[in-house]
Parts: C-alpha cells; sequence; structure tokens
C-alpha cells in the first residue's frame, strides 16, 4: 500500500478517536529493550498529537527480578506467582516508581511533550486491599499460597488523571497501590489499565505484549476480532491458557464495563499500536461486545 493510501486509511480513525481517552498498558520485552521502549512512546507521542487523550500504565517484572538478584535477593515464585514480601516490595517500587516510571516520562520529554509520573498512591488513584491467598497448582497439588504484600484493587480515583490530562499532560503510572491503611501493594500491571480504562470511561484499552495477540491453539491463527461471547469461550475449552488468561479478563472486564474496544498487541513490532488503531484490519486481536 502506497504511504498515502496509508494516512488516507488512517483519516477516519483519527475523526473519530479524536478527544478520547485511550490507556496504554506497557509489558513485555519493550520493558527491557530500550530501542522497542523507545519505538512504542513516539507512537503514544504521536497519539497525543493527533487529539487522543493518552495514559500510559507499566509494569516492570523483568526489571525487579534482575534487581533483587543484583541485590543479593532471591525471587520467589510459586506456581508462577511472585511473593512479594516487604523487602521484595520495596525493591518494587524502586524499580517500577524510581527507574522504569522515571525513565518513560524523560522519553516523552524528548518526543517533544510532557509527561507526568505518578504510582497509583498518589492522590488516593489506586486503593487496594491485601489479595486472599490464591489457589496454585504446585507439582501436582493444589496449594492456598499467600502472596504477600500483593493488592487487588478496590477503588479507583481518577481525579488525578483528569486534571493531568486536561492539562495536556500523559500520565503514567506505576502500578503500586494502597490500602486503607496507607500501606503499599503491588498491583497487577493488566489490572491496574482495565480498572483505569474503567474509571477514565475511556475509548480503548490497549495492552501491549510479547505476542501477536489471541491465536488458536495450534497457535498458527490471529483472532482478529473477537466478542466477549467468543473469548469466554476459548478460555473455557482451553484454547486461552496460560499467561493470556490475566490480560485477557482485564480486557473482557473493561469492555463489559463501557469501554468500546480493548485490543492485545504485540508491542515489539514497530508501529504495532498505529497499525492497530488506524488502519482497517489491524495486526492484533480487538476485543468487543
Amino acid at each position: 500500500m502506497k504511504r498515502e493510501e496509508v494516512l488516507m486509511e488512517a483519516l477516519p480513525y483519527i475523526q473519530k478517536f479524536y478527544g478520547k481517552t485511550i490507556v496504554i498498558k506497557l509489558g513485555g520485552h519493550a520493558m527491557v529493550d530500550q530501542n522497542i521502549l523507545e519505538t512504542v512512546i513516539r507512537d503514544a507521542v504521536l497519539l497525543r498529537y493527533v487529539g487522543m487523550k493518552v495514559v500510559l500504565v507499566h509494569g516492570g517484572g523483568p526489571e525487579i527480578t534482575a534487581k533483587m538478584q543484583a541485590m543479593g535477593k532471591e525471587p520467589k515464585f510459586v506456581g508462577g506467582l511472585r511473593i512479594t514480601d516487604a523487602e521484595t516490595l520495596e525493591i518494587a517500587q524502586m524499580v517500577l516508581v524510581g527507574k522504569i516510571n522515571d525513565g518513560i516520562v524523560s522519553l516523552i520529554a524528548n518526543c517533544g511533550t510532557c509527561a507526568v509520573g505518578i504510582s497509583g498512591n498518589d492522590g488516593n488513584l489506586l486503593i487496594a486491599r491485601k489479595m486472599e491467598p490464591q489457589r496454585v497448582k504446585v507439582g501436582e497439588v493444589i496449594e492456598e499460597v499467600d502472596l504477600g504484600q500483593v493488592g487487588e484493587i478496590e477503588e479507583v480515583n481518577p481525579k488525578v488523571l483528569h486534571c493531568l490530562l486536561a492539562q495536556d499532560y500523559i500520565p503514567v503510572v506505576a502500578p503500586i497501590g494502597i490500602d486503607r491503611q496507607g500501606q503499599s501493594l503491588n498491583i497487577n500491571a493488566d489490572t491496574a489499565a482495565a480498572e483505569i480504562a474503567i474509571a477514565l470511561q475511556a475509548f480503548k484499552l490497549v495492552s501491549l505484549t510479547d505476542v501477536d495477540g489471541v491465536m488458536d491453539a495450534d497457535r498458527t491463527k490471529i483472532f482478529h476480532r473477537l466478542t466477549l461471547a467468543e473469548a469466554e469461550r476459548m478460555i473455557a475449552e482451553g484454547v486461552i491458557s496460560g499467561g493470556m488468561i490475566p490480560k485477557l479478563e482485564g480486557c473482557m472486564k473493561a469492555v463489559k464495563n463501557g469501554v468500546e474496544g480493548a485490543h492485545v498487541v504485540n508491542g515489539n513490532r514497530p508501529h504495532n499500536l498505529l497499525l492497530e488503531l488506524f488502519t482497517d484490519e489491524g495486526v492484533g486481536t480487538m476485543l468487543t461486545l
């Protein structure tokens, strides 16, 4: 397709999305590969300049693990879930808020616009409670595991985000929440992004990850469009499994609560974010009612 045809295909989407809010969850390899992250940030800034209100929510699991190991603390996982004791939470805050968040804000500044980095603690953005023990499979046995200082969101107070968006800032949110006693808790970034999208009544939620989208059981076909009913059936039948389940569950909850479309997109491929939003076919998976 010629460049001018690409631009004309994008035009109706740019018109439709103008003034609307989009929440983008940054995850996967983009969080450890600076070149990929810079490309994604440039795309997000472009969305801001064509009139969208952009909120970024980021994870940082691999960097947390690397920092723990560098400090001589071995990460502990049970059934694939991280155990977050007080020291691990302190390291997570250091990495998420002090390093990753600040780095993303700097990249946005380098692209010519302004961002403000916050965590879920700021302005009581994410009010959470400590997660109940989780039933996980360890070997062949189902065990109840206390994940430590891990939270599940009770309430989102988006006032601080509305204030920043009204002043044309891009908010960059680190997924640390606070409970009603003032204790910080680590929050799953996919969950945080979905809850923030709902609270903002966002038009779009996009989860950037390391896979091309929701695929069939043989991993040979991408489902570019899914309804809620189709996604629920695929989870029940085991077609969707592993780490895709929490991503898709966040997308499903967002769509059920008013977000028009939720997308799972491979953030490792240059400009996939733009191709997903501004082309007819898209490149990832879009979930709708």
